[in-house]
């Protein structure tokens, strides 16, 4: 990233803000946001996070939003290594009012003591363990040269001596990455939260209109809250919104792309490391695919 690109990344952030709030006033003819309940959008890295930020962006639009931040909240900085709680839980403090949330945070004590507030909405996303590795390998060794991975991905001499270590984990020479089994420790702590509407990366790819209804659902039903705009109008804006490819991190968007770089080794080495983890998750019946 050069000069000019991180001058015009902190002028963006500096001005956005404010041009996104006018923007949103003269939608929806109000000075204030306060109407409609706070949501925070939280997702699983690698599991379609910015698929979960259009619809964000698209609540704006059916509901009296000022705009959604632009930096997510991170458990992990950008450069490595892990944030305080104390960062964190300032973070989510600082949300302004009728400003939607999102971001990459673990079902801690303190957060969800936040989020759990009552009148507030939680989404989580994830997405299948086999897929996220694949998207995890490509992320870091093309996409993320600051990644702590970059250098030894690269290292290797191919994709598959990659998604070893990513199945297995590592931890030397100052890297550190749970295997595949421990990743999924947090997915399952925010799979028995309350207060929270949990959602498969493949349902908003293959039943988009349905689970955007769903979204729509808990909104209400979980808050009183009312959506001003009608559903027949609702959920062709928020259909719209999504879309993959304007995503930075956008490669192929696609459901059960693991199948094109699981070879049988990595098959057993990955049922070996994460044990029933597919079943626990409804992503298959048994072990043996």
């Amino acid at each position: 990233m050069n000069l000019i690109t991180i001058i015009k990344k902190i002028d963006n952030r500096t001005t956005r803000p404010a041009r996104k709030t006018l923007e949103s006033m003269w939608r929806w003819k109000r000075l204030t946001f306060n109407e409609a309940p706070p949501i925070f959008g939280n997702s699983k890295p690698k599991s379609g996070s910015h698929l979960l930020l259009q619809v964000l962006n698209g609540f704006t639009q059916i509901m009296p939003y000022a705009y959604t931040q632009a930096e997510p909240i991170r458990t992990i900085r950008y450069f490595g290594g892990k944030r305080t709680q104390e960062e964190i839980s300032a973070d989510l403090n600082a949300i302004p009012k009728g400003v939607l949330g999102w971001g990459y945070i673990e079902a801690t004590p303190e957060n969800l003591k936040f989020l759990n507030q009552p009148g507030r909405v939680n989404f989580f996303n994830y997405r299948d363990p086999r897929d996220v590795l694949v998207s995890h390998v490509f992320y870091a060794t093309d996409m993320h040269p600051l990644h702590q991975l970059h250098e030894l991905y690269n290292s290797l001499p191919d994709f598959g001596s990659r998604l070893k270590v990513a199945i297995n984990g590592i931890d030397r020479d100052g890297m550190r990455m749970v295997g595949v089994r421990g990743r999924y420790d947090a997915v399952f702590r925010w799979l028995d939260t309350g207060n929270v509407m949990c959602l498969r990366f493949e349902d908003l790819i293959n039943n988009r209109e349905s689970t955007l209804n769903g979204m729509l659902d808990y909104i209400e039903n979980s808050t009183g809250y009312k959506i001003p705009t009608p559903r027949s109008e609702a959920i062709p804006i928020l259909v719209k919104a999504i879309q993959p490819r304007k995503s930075h991190t956008f490669r192929g968007g696609r459901t059960g792309d693991w199948r094109s770089h699981f070879t049988e080794e990595h098959k057993k080495m990955f049922k070996d490391a994460a044990g029933n983890l597919l079943v626990e998750l409804g992503y298959e019946k048994n072990n043996d695919w």
